[in-house]
């Protein structure tokens, strides 16, 4: 059971292929069954600026698989059965040559899934008229090379959802294309289902969530294709509908015209922010250390979603 005063910031397992992103940590794995797998741990590392910091908000890990399968589960639902996810187990006792200190280590924060080609594309649907795409309105009146109408503010609600995908970067930040770009990169087939099954998921998600006093401003989806599968229906993959993948605002403090309060690292990139503007870092590596308060308040953002979305706390 991981309790809120545990942090867990790297993993060491005694199997293949290890391969660290900035929150995850995967690896190659065999399940008690005999299935390839992949074995993805959240970690609670948290980076902002594309900077991993060097302290990171004890269970987050835990709050990102929870949330994650709730609404794997809820969506899986909802499409009755039109997208499989990638998700076969989130119990490491599931997973070959874990020993039980490595099984108790990662416990609450993995998921064992179906190996898959990913593609290239990351899937993201906008509701309103935030973050990247305010700076692109501002500068084109478009975005990803939708034109939308003219005299929108910041954080406005869009007439309607859009698609805007974007190319997957190893570091840094993912560059928005066009609908015509991500066609070349994947196909236009293979793109208009994502497509629509993106902006799908994504009204499902904004109602269900705006219920329960959330806006779902915009978030990103990804998709792969099973490598154990001789289909070619892509499923749903990665994490889904947190917030460290979506953009969520209460909804008794949206204010047109200005930045929100979210939902996610908002304490962090604040403090961060502060120390830019003081010339006291340069957003290089490393990173400073995150004080208490920043790491708490950062901490209870991420509980108040999981609460206010599922209905549950932490391993309840």
């Amino acid at each position: 059971m991981v309790t809120l005063t545990d942090t867990l910031l790297k993993t060491d397992l005694a199997l293949p292929s290890r391969k660290q992103g900035k929150v995850r940590d995967l690896y190659q794995a065999t399940t008690t069954s005999g299935q390839e797998a992949l074995l993805i741990i959240a970690t609670d590392r948290i980076s902002a600026f594309d900077v991993v910091m060097p302290n990171g908000i004890p269970g987050k890990g835990a709050v990102l698989t929870q949330l994650s399968m709730f609404w794997f589960n809820l969506i899986a639902k909802r499409l009755d059965g039109r997208l499989k996810h990638h998700v076969l187990s989130t119990d490491p006792a599931d997973v070959v040559a874990l020993t039980p200190a490595d099984q108790e280590l990662i416990r609450g924060r993995v998921m064992v899934g179906r190996r898959c080609k990913v593609i290239p594309i990351e899937c993201v649907a906008r509701g309103y008229l935030a973050g990247s795409a305010w700076q692109e309105y501002r500068e084109t009146g478009a975005v990803c090379g939708i034109a939308l109408p003219a005299g929108l503010a910041r954080c406005q609600e869009l007439p309607e959802p859009i698609f805007t995908p974007a190319t997957k970067a190893e570091t840094g930040h993912d560059l928005n294309i066009d609908f015509d770009r991500a066609c070349e990169i994947a196909g236009r087939s293979v793109m208009e289902t994502l497509r629509d099954l993106t902006l799908e998921i994504y009204s499902f998600g904004h109602e269900f969530a705006r219920e329960r006093g959330i806006i779902l401003a915009d978030t990103k989806f990804e998709f792969g294709l099973p490598m154990d599968s001789q289909g070619d229906n892509p499923i749903l993959i990665d994490e889904v509908l947190t917030p460290d993948s979506s953009r969520f605002w209460p909804v008794d403090d949206y204010e047109i015209g200005r930045e929100q309060v979210s939902f996610d690292k908002q304490y962090v990139r604040n403090y961060l922010q502060e120390l830019v503007e003081g010339g006291r870092w340069d957003k290089e590596p490393p990173a400073p250390v995150l004080p208490d308060e920043v790491v708490r308040g950062t901490q209870e953002k991420y509980l108040e979603a999981l609460r206010a979305l599922s209905g549950c706390g932490l391993d309840n």
